[in-house]
């Protein structure tokens, strides 16, 4: 087991590492969030001290602690809307570039920043990898608005729950003050169309895919030892 991590770890940072080289001196970027986003900021880290400058819209408040901490200046949407490219990760990938996000419930303010950017690069292990989209779709819902939700979503086939804290009490609180719902479906025949379905449920936020970045996406899948580079030309109609 303890090899399997260090395998899934070193292919994360590989991927991380090669997505930091693809930013340069000037840009503004979007910095997503979890493990593999981590190793794209710690690269970072080191070419900042070599003297380039680069200033990061972070996804999620652990993402800007992180960033800060690694000295990367930081900058919002608000004065920076258009980004020269933003990277993150994903929890699966299909062969078309759609995407499932969201574990790291950052998933609004990271469609945001990928809708703001030109470039999206996609850092992910090969596991990530899969034939097509299935499984928890997660969903960000108001409070006020979460049990109303929950009946609509059921009726576009799935049994979504409440993600609950692990070392707190009571539901997952988003960075935006809202709760997110872990909907499971057996099959997701039709990514696009469920977007769009879940994004006209009244009190819905956002949810996990990530179905209309595919003209402007790389995805960078880590290895051991070294990384394989997928861009939009790749991907089969």
């Amino acid at each position: 087991m303890a090899g399997t991590t260090d395998t899934v770890a070193a292919a994360k940072r590989a991927a991380g590492y090669q997505a930091a080289e693809m930013v340069e001196d000037g840009m503004v970027i979007g910095l997503g969030t979890g493990s593999s986003v981590f190793y794209t900021i710690e690269s970072l880290s080191g070419r900042i001290r070599d003297g380039i400058s680069v200033a990061g819209v972070p996804t999620s408040y652990q993402t800007a602690m992180r960033a800060r901490e690694y000295g990367i200046p930081l900058t919002t949407l608000d004065d920076n809307p258009v980004l020269d490219l933003a990277i993150d990760g994903a929890d699966q990938v299909d062969p078309q570039f759609r995407m499932i996000k969201g574990r790291g419930a950052a998933l609004t303010r990271e469609k945001c920043v990928a809708a703001a950017a030109f470039r999206f690069i996609v850092v992910v292990d090969e596991a990530k990898m899969v034939p097509r989209l299935t499984g928890i779709v997660p969903v960000e819902t108001l409070p006020f608005a979460t049990k109303t939700a929950m009946a609509q979503l059921r009726g576009l086939g799935c049994r979504p729950f409440i993600r609950e804290a692990v070392k707190k009490d009571g539901p997952v609180i988003t960075d935006n003050g809202n709760f997110i719902l872990d909907c499971q479906f057996e099959e997701i025949a039709d990514p696009e169309a469920l977007e769009a379905a879940i994004a006209a449920i009244p009190g819905v936020i956002e949810s996990g895919l990530f179905t209309r970045f595919q003209k402007n996406t790389t995805v960078i899948i880590g290895k051991e030892k070294k990384c394989s580079v997928l861009t939009s030309a790749d991907v089969v109609p």
